[in-house]
Protein backbone atom coordinates (compact mmCIF):
# COMPACT_ATOMS: atom_id res chain seq x y z
CA UNK A 1 0.00 0.00 0.00
CA UNK A 2 1.89 3.79 -0.96
CA UNK A 3 2.28 5.89 1.63
CA UNK A 4 -0.39 8.95 1.86
CA UNK A 5 2.32 11.25 0.45
CA UNK A 6 2.96 9.33 -2.17
CA UNK A 7 -0.78 8.58 -2.58
CA UNK A 8 -1.47 11.99 -2.83
CA UNK A 9 1.81 13.62 -5.25
CA UNK A 10 -0.18 14.44 -8.34
CA UNK A 11 -2.43 16.11 -5.79
CA UNK A 12 0.44 18.59 -3.88
CA UNK A 13 2.12 18.95 -7.69
CA UNK A 14 -1.06 20.43 -9.15
CA UNK A 15 -1.75 22.27 -5.94
CA UNK A 16 1.54 23.85 -6.14
CA UNK A 17 0.83 25.26 -9.34
CA UNK A 18 -2.46 26.56 -9.16
CA UNK A 19 -1.40 28.12 -5.57
CA UNK A 20 1.80 29.84 -7.27
CA UNK A 21 -0.83 31.32 -9.83
CA UNK A 22 -2.79 32.26 -6.80
CA UNK A 23 0.13 33.99 -5.49
CA UNK A 24 1.46 35.61 -8.54
CA UNK A 25 -2.11 37.43 -8.94
CA UNK A 26 -1.86 38.62 -5.50
CA UNK A 27 1.12 39.84 -5.80
CA UNK A 28 -0.02 42.52 -8.14
CA UNK A 29 -3.56 43.01 -6.41
CA UNK A 30 -2.76 43.07 -2.80
CA UNK A 31 -0.73 46.12 -1.16
CA UNK A 32 1.85 44.34 1.54
CA UNK A 33 1.27 40.13 0.22
CA UNK A 34 4.55 38.92 -0.23
CA UNK A 35 4.25 35.29 -1.12
CA UNK A 36 2.51 32.27 0.44
CA UNK A 37 2.87 28.70 1.33
CA UNK A 38 0.80 25.49 1.79
CA UNK A 39 0.79 22.49 5.14
CA UNK A 40 -0.80 19.11 5.12
CA UNK A 41 -0.60 16.36 6.76
CA UNK A 42 -2.02 13.86 4.13
CA UNK A 43 -2.86 11.03 6.75
CA UNK A 44 -5.93 13.94 7.58
CA UNK A 45 -6.22 15.18 4.00
CA UNK A 46 -7.92 17.44 3.75
CA UNK A 47 -9.23 18.57 7.27
CA UNK A 48 -4.91 19.56 7.80
CA UNK A 49 -4.55 21.53 4.56
CA UNK A 50 -3.89 25.13 5.42
CA UNK A 51 -2.83 27.75 3.12
CA UNK A 52 -0.69 30.57 4.63
CA UNK A 53 -0.41 34.12 3.20
CA UNK A 54 2.66 35.87 4.49
CA UNK A 55 2.41 39.95 4.42
CA UNK A 56 5.75 42.27 4.84
CA UNK A 57 4.68 43.88 7.82
CA UNK A 58 1.87 43.90 10.52
CA UNK A 59 -0.13 47.19 9.23
CA UNK A 60 -0.11 45.35 5.82
CA UNK A 61 -1.73 42.35 7.16
CA UNK A 62 -4.16 44.33 9.14
CA UNK A 63 -4.82 46.76 6.12
CA UNK A 64 -5.92 43.60 3.81
CA UNK A 65 -7.64 41.58 6.64
CA UNK A 66 -9.55 44.92 7.09
CA UNK A 67 -10.55 45.65 3.07
CA UNK A 68 -11.93 42.97 0.03
CA UNK A 69 -8.17 41.46 -0.17
CA UNK A 70 -9.55 39.52 2.52
CA UNK A 71 -12.37 38.06 0.38
CA UNK A 72 -10.02 38.27 -2.69
CA UNK A 73 -7.43 35.84 -0.85
CA UNK A 74 -10.36 33.56 0.60
CA UNK A 75 -11.46 33.67 -3.30
CA UNK A 76 -7.85 32.66 -4.87
CA UNK A 77 -7.21 29.65 -2.27
CA UNK A 78 -10.84 28.57 -3.09
CA UNK A 79 -10.41 28.37 -6.60
CA UNK A 80 -7.26 27.08 -6.53
CA UNK A 81 -8.82 24.31 -4.08
CA UNK A 82 -11.29 23.95 -7.00
CA UNK A 83 -8.93 23.00 -9.74
CA UNK A 84 -7.53 20.65 -8.41
CA UNK A 85 -10.81 18.87 -6.88
CA UNK A 86 -10.17 19.27 -2.89
CA UNK A 87 -13.71 19.89 -1.52
CA UNK A 88 -14.03 21.89 1.74
CA UNK A 89 -16.66 23.00 4.32
CA UNK A 90 -15.20 26.13 4.75
CA UNK A 91 -12.21 27.71 2.78
CA UNK A 92 -11.69 30.13 5.99
CA UNK A 93 -10.63 27.19 8.08
CA UNK A 94 -7.96 26.99 5.71
CA UNK A 95 -6.65 29.99 5.39
CA UNK A 96 -4.13 31.97 7.40
CA UNK A 97 -2.68 35.34 7.65
CA UNK A 98 1.03 36.07 8.91
CA UNK A 99 3.81 39.01 9.01
CA UNK A 100 6.70 37.29 6.94
CA UNK A 101 8.87 37.52 10.60
CA UNK A 102 6.73 35.15 12.27
CA UNK A 103 6.05 32.89 8.90
CA UNK A 104 9.86 32.14 8.59
CA UNK A 105 9.19 29.28 11.08
CA UNK A 106 6.16 27.80 9.26
CA UNK A 107 6.83 24.83 7.65
CA UNK A 108 5.02 24.40 4.00
CA UNK A 109 6.01 24.37 0.64
CA UNK A 110 6.21 28.31 -0.24
CA UNK A 111 5.34 30.09 -3.56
Amino acid sequence: MPSPKRKYSAIERELIRMLTTACETAKSEIVGFQWLTHDVNYEQFPQSLVVTWVFDSEAGRARALASPDKARMLELTQAAFDEVGISVASIAEHVAFLVEQSARGTRGQGH
